[in-house]
């Protein structure tokens, strides 16, 4: 059997799955099965985005996955600004653990590979070029995945990554590169916003109307918060933003279901029709 072929022995059953819905589309996009850890992707120099981080957490968590959260590039900026992004990340997201990392200089290359045990699989996820592919290349001590400069006059990153590519570490655990994401879309993932902003699903059960949508009614919780300042205005925007889209997408599928099934219904009638007045 030749090098680039491979059989296919077994169909394992799903465990863990992630997805998205693409942009443009109602059906959601998979990005890989069987996942024990995702990490997410920031460089610090040009990508870091709060929000951006709160949408791959509630699509991670929607599929039952642990997340990393991975500041990249690290020797771009100054300690300082190294440290408050740190810490605006600690205050949005109590229980997310952080790793900061460079492969200009391989700080914590080891240690996150050490993180990456025998048997299990790791997932690497952000927008291009914030430099997932040159740190798996960098956990696997060689230079087997193309990477490129980001682009001088847009700032922004080259789609190298086409496709995603599943490697062994010599250690035995597993990692997936992945092409970089410009939208991450939220389906039907009610459930995961909820975890994700626990702080305001907590707040929410003090609400005066058991269907309030936070938005204008009066003894809304989650608004008095906002306005004590208790809850920051990005985090709420946000929630309400994410919450939306997953409703939206939800009121979608089922409406979809209750065409398909009021269509097959009537193609069940009319075949009915046809045959009872089939000449004998």
């Amino acid at each position: 059997m030749a090098d680039d072929q491979a059989i296919i022995h077994k169909i394992l059953p799903r465990k863990t799955f992630l997805q998205r819905k693409a942009a443009g589309k109602d059906e959601p996009q998979p990005i890989a099965a069987n996942i024990d850890v995702a990490f997410v992707v920031q460089a610090v120099d040009r990508d870091f985005n709060l929000n951006r981080f709160e949408r791959y957490l509630t699509i991670i968590s929607a599929g039952k996955i642990k997340p990393v959260i991975i500041l990249n590039k690290i020797d771009l900026i100054t300690k300082e600004a190294l440290a408050e992004k740190v810490g605006q990340i600690r205050a949005r997201f109590h229980d997310v653990a952080i790793e900061t990392t460079s492969t200009a200089d391989n700080t914590g290359i080891e240690k996150l590979g050490q993180m990456i045990k025998r048997g299990k699989t790791f997932c690497f996820v952000g927008s291009s070029g914030v430099g997932k592919s040159s740190i798996i290349n960098k956990l696997l001590g060689q230079e087997l995945l193309k990477t490129k400069m980001i682009s001088t006059s847009t700032k922004k990153g080259k789609h190298v990554t086409t496709h995603r590519e599943l490697f062994v570490l010599s250690n035995g655990g597993l990692v997936i590169d992945n092409p970089g994401i410009r939208e991450v879309g939220v389906g039907d993932v009610g459930e995961a916003v909820a975890n994700v902003f626990g702080d305001i699903s907590e707040l929410a059960k003090c609400c005066k109307f058991v269907d309030c949508t936070h938005d204008h009614e009066p003894g809304c919780a989650v608004l008095a918060a906002l306005k004590a300042g208790d809850l920051s205005e990005g985090k709420y925007f946000n929630y309400i933003k994410l919450k939306k889209e997953s409703d939206h997408y939800a009121m979608s599928t089922l409406e979809k279901r209750r065409k398909d099934r009021s269509f097959g219904r009537m193609v069940k009638k009319v075949m009915k029709h046809k045959k009872k007045n089939r000449p004998g």
